[in-house]
């Protein structure tokens, strides 16, 4: 785990954003198409910690993304070249635009000063989305990686990060996989040698600062 000063040095308000990854209704709500997973984000206390995430950058000035996985009705533009795009044609719970299934899960609060990124492809939340041009006109070099899943939109919005030149920050304790072990074992083996790893509370400590402001050139 990195120190306070070192983690407090990468996370500063004026060059971090929060991004939340999937937290929708249709994925980790009570009724969502993926049953497993959503029990998994909230017993494990996932869910809980990216929303206390959120509402730490929000007091901070730190500007948070929410990325989510929608689909058309008519699935025009969806993926259908792995396993897991036919499965999730057949899930009794669709992630259809415009639907409740694709509004940001409580506890999990959404500001007008938000930024909602939705995509009808792929497998990330940052390949071939606006995440990227948003982060660079944000001014951001640090993004904290929250949500679901720890199986395959979380590594690959890590992924994704990195090689753009963000530095990626993992809250190993806001996000979530299955099975349960899962999770730990992505974190140890993958995740930590590409991404600063840190817990909420961790976080949350260089979030609760006064925010730095930027100075520019006179």
């Amino acid at each position: 785990m990195p120190s306070y000063e070192q983690l407090s040095e990468l996370l500063d308000p004026a060059t971090t954003v929060l991004l939340t990854v999937e937290c929708q209704q249709g994925v980790v709500g009570p009724d969502g198409a993926l049953p497993e997973l959503a029990r998994e984000a909230r017993s494990s206390g996932a869910l809980a910690n990216v929303a206390r995430l959120v509402a730490a950058a929000h007091a901070s000035g730190i500007q948070v993304v929410h990325a989510i996985a929608e689909r058309r009705p008519d699935g025009r533009g969806a993926n259908r070249n792995a396993r897991l795009f036919r499965a999730a044609e057949r899930l009794p719970v669709q992630q259809l635009s415009g639907t409740p299934a694709v509004r940001v899960a409580a506890p999990i609060q959404v500001t007008e000063e938000d930024l909602v990124v939705r995509r009808l492809h792929g497998l990330s939340p940052v390949q071939g989305t606006d995440v990227d041009a948003l982060l660079r006109n944000l001014g951001c070099r640090t993004l904290v990686v929250t949500g679901v899943s720890a199986n395959v939109a979380i590594p690959n919005a890590v992924f994704d990060a990195v090689n753009r030149g963000y530095t990626a920050v993992v809250p190993s304790d806001a996000i979530a996989g299955v099975p349960s072990d899962y999770t730990p074992a992505m974190i140890r083996h993958t995740l930590a040698l590409v991404a600063t790893v840190a817990t909420t509370d961790e976080v949350l400590g260089c979030f609760e600062r006064p925010l730095r402001r930027r100075i520019t050139p006179g």
